[in-house]
């Protein structure tokens, strides 16, 4: 039972209790009634400190009830992903981090119960269990803009996510296949993918946006692809949709060294009518990536690429190639169908190659200064 004898403030109230350690109460905002704080105090000075700073946070409205955030973790965190508009790729991956990473260490409790030291400990545990780096990065993320939402609901004040760095991986570099690894690979698959193969390379798309081509994508008068659509797969399920941006609609023109393999292509291994896919799986119906991978595993063992190559390296290649070719930033951004000079402002770094012929040319205007400023022999 409490000490009858309290103290009279203009702003809530300070007592001790029995045990001896000190208790505030204060007006709920909402209510109007006294309620008392989440914790006591050992002294009473701690205490007045405390109700100080509540009455403070109320005048600044900055205020948080402490019971807001006493929701569940995991239920909340299955409304947040309710809530956002995704794709259904997108909205499958998260799914999978946030049940596999994510709920097993913070599903039970509540939103308040998460802090910085919590989530700190979790992600060290992430880590070294194993999981790779960019699955970590990935749930740390996603927490984070859980969390976040649960600030702008008033639920918690702050983020714990507050973790340096713990938001960012080092992507190591990409290999980049010659020419020559390239038509390796193509000569090593099976014949109704070699196209495949050398369009990846040679226009960069990427494997969703080629599975997704259809006949009338295909301008042989031209040599160029329109990409119009790419394939997704979320839950088993294969689907068409529009590109991620208007960026993504775009028109990439091939060379014309690779028209014999396109009309090739086109002839034994089309689907039939405009609306036709270009690329099959090997029962003729829709090409998906598993029924994909043995193939691409084989024909790049076979011609002797190293094994850490993988399909979307060929996009990579194709944009360095470009990119070693001269097209400029936004040469390159247009053939990517990206909006935006990110990402191909990566491919703009000079290789040994260019920067010889650089040095080359260099060479080459200091000769022809020499020349003309050297008076020769008569001049001395």
């Amino acid at each position: 039972m409490a000490n009858s004898k309290g103290n009279r403030r203009r702003f809530g109230s300070v007592r001790q209790l029995r045990s001896g350690r000190w208790q505030i109460r204060y007006p709920d905002p909402g209510t109007g009634l006294l309620r008392p704080g989440e914790s006591t105090y050992p002294t009473k000075t701690d205490a007045e400190v405390a109700l100080s700073l509540i009455e403070a946070d109320l005048t600044r409205g900055q205020w948080a009830d402490p019971d807001a955030g006493k929701v569940n973790f995991g239920e909340f965190a299955d409304a947040w992903l309710r809530d956002r508009k995704l794709a259904d790729s997108s909205r499958e991956r998260n799914e999978s981090v946030i049940r596999l990473h994510i709920k097993p260490t913070f599903g039970a409790g509540t939103v308040a119960d998460i802090t910085t030291s919590k989530v700190r400990a979790w992600r060290t545990r992430l880590l070294a269990g194993g999981l790779g780096e960019p699955t970590v990065v990935k749930a740390y993320q996603l927490l984070r803009a859980i969390l976040n939402t649960a600030v702008e609901d008033e639920l918690i004040r702050r983020n714990p996510c507050r973790i340096k760095r713990a938001d960012q991986y080092d992507v190591p570099e990409r290999p980049v296949l010659t020419v020559e690894q390239v038509y390796a690979v193509a000569d090593a698959v099976r014949p109704r993918y070699r196209l495949l193969i050398l369009l990846a390379a040679f226009t960069t798309l990427r494997f969703g946006e080629l599975a997704a081509l259809r006949r009338r994508d295909i301008d042989t008068d031209r040599c160029r692809v329109h990409v119009l659509r790419a394939q997704s797969e979320a839950r088993g399920r294969l689907k068409d949709k529009a590109p991620k941006s208007a960026a993504g609609v775009r028109p990439v023109a091939f060379p014309a060294e690779l028209l014999p393999d396109v009309l090739r292509h086109l002839e034994h291994f089309a689907g039939k009518g405009q609306d036709g896919h270009v690329f099959q799986g090997p029962q003729g119906g829709l090409l998906r990536r598993s029924n994909f991978r043995d193939d691409w595993t084989t024909a790049r063992d076979k011609a002797g690429v190293p094994d850490g190559v993988h399909f979307h390296d060929l996009r990579h290649t194709g944009n360095t190639l470009a990119s070693s070719a001269g097209a400029s930033t936004r040469e390159l951004m247009a053939r990517m169908g990206h909006s935006t000079a990110r990402a191909a402002l990566i491919y703009q770094h000079m290789t040994s190659d260019r920067d010889q012929h650089i040095a080359g040319a260099l060479g080459e205007m200091i000769r022809k200064s020499r020349e003309e400023s050297d008076p020769g022999p008569s001049g001395t």
